[in-house]
């Protein structure tokens, strides 16, 4: 073209590499690409006309990784130059969506026999949390999950906990056994010696009303701790 126009077939350089991602990710699965390549997958979609891995990159260097990045609070993602309304939205939705989905693969299902899928809701929802939050699965008399409940939210090592209030819960939905879960924002899932207590005053409190505690699970970063694995229960 002359006369200072630009060729209307011309794409910016980024276009290519955006193809040849989806055609990767399509062919492949999220196992064929690194962190930052899956994170510029989400990136396209906000910020459609930038070249979006050297933010991609910033975010997974500034946050540690793929669920660190969506995870992190709106705030803190705006710290990192690049990121504005747009990109903080996508990010949530695409978490929400993840949590939704493990969601759906335990509620009203039995949970015992559902047990790892149960620990990957739990820790989607709850692991990367910057606050202990105490949550309640109650379950029927087929021990299939008929609530799912956030009953308390803490500080970053301490969320307190009323059994009376577990256990009147449970007996408004009709509940015959609950599961406990916590998260300890430390990343350490070790029961301490408060969450030994107030499971034992929860399980007291449970029998003399017929409501069973199966277990009570932690939530770290990188692992979780059973009471019943532990025979704390």
């Amino acid at each position: 073209m002359t006369g200072g126009f630009e060729d209307a077939s011309h794409k910016p350089h980024y276009s290519g590499h955006r193809d040849r991602l989806r055609d990767r990710f399509m062919q492949g699965g999220s196992d064929a690409l690194p962190d930052y390549e899956l994170l510029e997958l989400i990136l396209f979609r906000a910020l459609p006309r930038r070249d979006v891995k050297p933010l991609a990159k910033a975010l997974i260097d500034r946050f540690g990784s793929f669920a660190d990045t969506l995870t992190a609070k709106p705030d803190r993602l705006r710290e990192v130059k690049g990121v504005g309304d747009a990109v903080v939205a996508e990010l949530k939705i695409v978490q929400a969506a993840a949590l939704r989905l493990s969601q759906g693969a335990v509620m009203n299902r039995p949970a015992l026999s559902s047990w790892s899928a149960l620990l990957d809701y739990c820790k989607a929802a709850m692991a990367y949390n910057d606050k202990e939050q105490f949550r309640i699965l109650f379950l029927d008399r087929k021990n299939v999950l008929i609530a799912d409940e956030v009953q308390q939210e803490g500080t970053i090592d301490h969320t307190p906990v009323y059994p009376r209030e577990v256990i009147k819960r449970a007996l408004e939905l009709a509940a015959s056994a609950i599961i406990l879960v916590h998260n300890h924002p430390s990343g350490d899932p070790t029961p301490s010696r408060a969450d030994i207590e107030m499971t034992k005053k929860i399980v007291e409190a449970g029998e003399k009303l017929n409501i069973v505690i199966h277990d009570h699970i932690i939530i770290g970063r990188h692992g979780h701790a059973s009471f019943k694995g532990l025979q704390l229960i």
